[in-house]
């Protein structure tokens, strides 16, 4: 069929004066005929009216084939296949806000609406017949002034139900500024008002409905889902906007696959077949209701595993879909459910005689009764007359137990409606007076519809700039009864107008696939626990991850974290390396086995050298103790006493007292230890060099010069450690380095010049003494202590020539125990072989402890040097 569009041809005015002329109809050149080329489509139901809306609504979801052999003209083409009883419930609501309109005293008081509703049979080719018919009326032949079109036939228009057929109609609509409100085409693209300046619609754009399916599969943790939509705008529009939110959101995809329900067999298998064998347990179905009848049907021949399925709002509330059982536990969003006053009675009012002139009804009440209203044979189908009882059916027609798309309907027409009442209407103190023979322009209704703000049955309606409503959706869920009767169930809801992060609320307990109770999982991979880290699995999506443990010293306390972060540098990780923990600080405590060992030891050789120096005391008039420089002897035990005491020092927790204590002490006490030993080898040096004939050695180094000997080495150490302590003093530190895991409490050496200068000022004195000790080993014995100093420095360097690798190579608090070994063991060895003997002499064999006995023995060997 072609239609002839006055309003967009510039020539076809001069066209029509020219065959006005020919035929008769030329006397006045400012009427024109305009001829409709072939036979009008007819309305499904149509009235007249003051003012008439055309309505789009698709009652079939096919048409025939018509191959053109472009020899004759072509026919109308013509629906055929199923009939969808759910269309025609929206049809009929639309008679029914219109009547109700008509019965009003408020809105459009003496105004009577007319309508034109057409079926679209889901073909955008008839939905543009439909569209170019609107405009043009139906009339073959009209006559007009300087004009061939009715510019007041359809002043607006109520539909399409797809977004497809709803671009081509909106297209044609758009530059006559006639507005389009669509009330289930959900397209985000067609809110773009360059492209679609005169659409409207009271379902929210799939862009909502996107970011809530997105937001509902992100708030039950999956992360690995399967996707499949219609090849039509509302699909591959609706799917794309998912995806991206999806992406936003951390959501991984396996699949995409497109179908719609003209394509072949075949290509709906191969989406079936993506369902069947993909490890994805969720699917995302964003498809229009019949594309789903038709999947599912394929799907029923040989039933996937479990799948849960989240619908958009263009399938999930269809009842018929209900019946497929692998379906139950199917989650998504919906149209607000809304209850109409007196529809129910309206819809099932339907008189036989009714039936009977509309060949809509006669389709569906021969498709619901399975019977023929004609006398003509039908096979399966019994004949029936139109007094079957409508209330007992079970059909999408009768339901109207949930309305959701059918308030939908409802409110576009009130909301022409009310663009029609502000345009013809004036408001008075107490009525309304309208206008119904006032010239009305379509462009005067798209500016009113602008501007509508009403609320109808306790819902609000009012149009954003790009025509859109507010969103607001259902949560609703396939839910079986105990009869086995899948039932649709609202359990939550979704309002886009709320703060982010508080659109999305559940309500009540769900079912889950196969009528589970616990939420499946779907993810590519487990989460990663806290303590590992997510490592992308190579050519895979993100959601595919492998988890391995966090290096040492680093850890991760959320899950599925894609790094692991490194402890503070006083902090270390859990065995589980998912918290940090103050790391243990080490040092030699009084608590530990080792410590009080060392302690026992120190305090015995303080102990041991005070009783000696008692020992000494009383028997201070003895030739032993008198021979052997008694001042000397007890100036070396009461520095012995000391060289114990301050290994003490070392033990706890240093401070900074305790560190410049430790090595000062040391270092000042085992100088005046050296230093004694020192001068009492001296002594026996002299000693027996004044015993030779005409020498006057002691003479040279008495008691005097013995005090200034050891005060002077003495005060050469203090020297040092008091430079060292002024410079740069010894410190308690953290030593973070030697061990990761732990903290090591020591004292840092701060000059360490400082440190070596007092070791080798008390080895220097050591190598010293120990050299004259050899030199006078050989002495007569009754002035000899040279043997025992020999042994006993000769064991004080060992330790000290030991000491300096084992002090370098040990870590921690071993360190410490390797200093304060070296002090006691070189403390015992003096004390040990220097005192030891003497005190044996003094307790045990007094007999010896005489002068005769020293004096006698002096002689002897006197004597044998001379014969020698």
């Amino acid at each position: 069929m072609t239609v002839v569009l006055g309003r967009s041809l510039n020539g076809l005015k001069e066209r029509n004066q020219l065959t006005d002329n020919q035929t008769g109809f030329g006397a006045d050149t400012s009427l024109v005929k305009c001829t409709l080329q072939g036979s009008p489509r007819q309305p499904a139901f149509s009235t007249d009216g003051d003012f008439v809306i055309g309505g789009a609504f698709f009652h079939h979801y096919q048409i025939e084939t018509v191959i053109n052999n472009y020899t004759t003209k072509p026919e109308i083409p013509r629906c055929k296949g199923s009939f969808s009883a759910r269309a025609l419930r929206f049809s009929r609501t639309m008679i029914f806000a219109i009547e109700e309109i008509n019965n009003s005293t408020k809105l459009l008081p003496g105004i009577r609406l007319g309508y034109q509703i057409f079926d679209t049979c889901t073909s955008v080719l008839i939905g543009t017949q439909v569209a170019s018919q609107l405009l043009n009326g139906q009339d073959t032949v009209f006559y007009k002034v300087n004009n061939c079109s009715k510019s007041g036939e359809v002043i607006a228009a109520v539909g399409d139900s797809e977004s497809t057929s709803s671009i081509s109609i909106s297209r044609i609509f758009g530059p006559f500024k006639i507005p389009l409100v669509s009330y289930f085409a959900t397209c985000a693209c067609l809110s773009d008002k360059k492209q679609f300046p005169t659409f409207f619609r009271t379902i929210p754009s799939d862009r909502y409905q996107a970011d809530a399916l997105a937001k509902l599969v992100k708030h039950f943790g999956w992360t690995w889902i399967g996707a499949v939509h219609s090849d039509s705008d509302y699909g591959n529009n609706g799917i794309a906007s998912f995806l991206e939110t999806a992406l936003r959101e951390g959501i991984c995809v396996e699949y995409v696959e497109s179908f719609c329900w003209t394509d072949p067999r075949n290509k709906i298998r191969t989406v079936a077949d993506a369902i069947r064998r993909s490890t994805a347990i969720v699917v995302v179905a964003f498809a229009a209701e019949g594309d789903m009848r038709v999947l599912l049907e394929e799907l029923n021949r040989q039933p996937p595993p479990p799948r849960q399925w989240i619908g958009s709002e263009g399938w999930i509330t269809d009842s018929l879909l209900m019946s497929f059982s692998f379906c139950v536990g199917a989650i998504g969003v919906a149209i607000q459910q809304s209850v109409i006053p007196d529809l129910r009675n309206f819809l099932l009012d339907l008189s036989p005689s009714e039936v009977a002139a509309s060949s809509v009804l006669t389709e569906f009440w021969e498709d619901a009764f399975n019977c023929s209203l004609t006398k003509t044979a039908v096979v399966n189908k019994t004949e029936c007359d139109g007094t079957e009882d409508i209330k007992a059916l079970k059909s999408p027609y009768t339901e109207t137990s949930q309305l959701r798309v059918t308030n939908m309907v409802y409110k576009a027409v009130y909301a022409i409606a009310h663009a029609i009442h502000n345009a013809v209407c004036q408001k008075t103190n107490t009525t309304s007076q309208c206008h119904k023979h006032m010239h009305l322009e379509a462009k005067q209704i798209f500016t009113e519809l602008k501007k509508v703000n009403f609320s109808q049955n306790g819902y609000h309606l009012s149009f954003d700039a790009n025509g859109d409503p507010v969103a607001f959706y259902d949560l609703v869920n396939w839910q079986q009864t105990d009869n086995g009767v899948t039932e649709l169930v609202t359990v939550g809801y979704y309002d886009a107008s709320l703060p982010k992060g508080q659109e999305f609320h559940v309500k009540r307990n769900l079912t889950w696939m196969n009528g589970g109770k616990q939420v499946p999982m779907s993810v590519c991979s487990k989460s990663c626990p806290p303590g590992t880290r997510k490592v992308l699995q190579k050519g895979k999506p993100i959601c595919c991850y492998d988890c391995i443990p966090c290096p040492e010293g680093e850890i991760s306390n959320i899950t599925d974290s894609l790094d692991c972060v490194p402890c503070h540098r006083e902090f270390w990780p859990n065995a589980e390396n998912n918290a940090c923990f103050p790391k243990p600080v080490e040092f030699l405590s009084y608590k530990e086995i080792l410590s009080t060992i060392l302690a026992a030891l120190s305090i015995c050789g303080a102990c041991l050298a005070i009783i000696i120096a008692v020992i000494f005391f009383r028997h201070r008039t003895t030739p032993i103790v008198r021979a052997n420089n008694s001042e000397l002897s007890f100036l070396l035990l009461f520095s012995l006493t000391l060289c114990f005491l301050c290994s003490l020092t070392f033990i706890g927790a240093p401070s900074e007292w305790s560190c410049m204590l430790r090595h000062t002490a040391f270092g000042i006490t085992f100088v005046l230890c050296i230093s004694c030993v020192l001068g009492k080898t001296i002594v026996v040096l002299m000693a027996f060099k004044a015993t030779l004939p005409d020498s006057n050695a002691m003479k040279w180094f008495g008691p005097t010069q013995q005090r200034i000997t050891v005060v002077s080495f003495t005060f050469i150490q203090v020297i040092i450690c008091t430079v060292w302590l002024v410079v740069s003093p010894p410190f308690p530190m953290k030593n973070l380095t030697t061990y990761k895991e732990k903290i090591i409490l020591e004292c840092a050496l701060g000059s360490v010049f400082g440190f070596w200068a007092v070791l080798g000022y008390i080895g220097l004195l050591a190598v010293f003494c120990f050299v004259l000790a050899v030199l006078a080993r050989k002495l007569p014995d009754n002035f000899n202590e040279a043997k025992l100093i020999t042994f006993s420095m000769l064991i004080f360097c060992a330790v000290w020539v030991t000491f300096i690798p084992a002090y370098v190579s040990s870590p921690g608090k071993s360190t410490v125990a390797v200093e304060i070994f070296a002090i006691l063991a070189s403390s015992f060895g003096l004390i040990l072989c220097i005192f030891v003997p003497k005190c044996f002499i003094i307790l045990f064999q007094p007999e010896k402890n005489i002068k005769k006995y020293l004096m006698k023995k002096k002689n002897l060997k006197l004597t044998r040097k001379v014969a020698e």
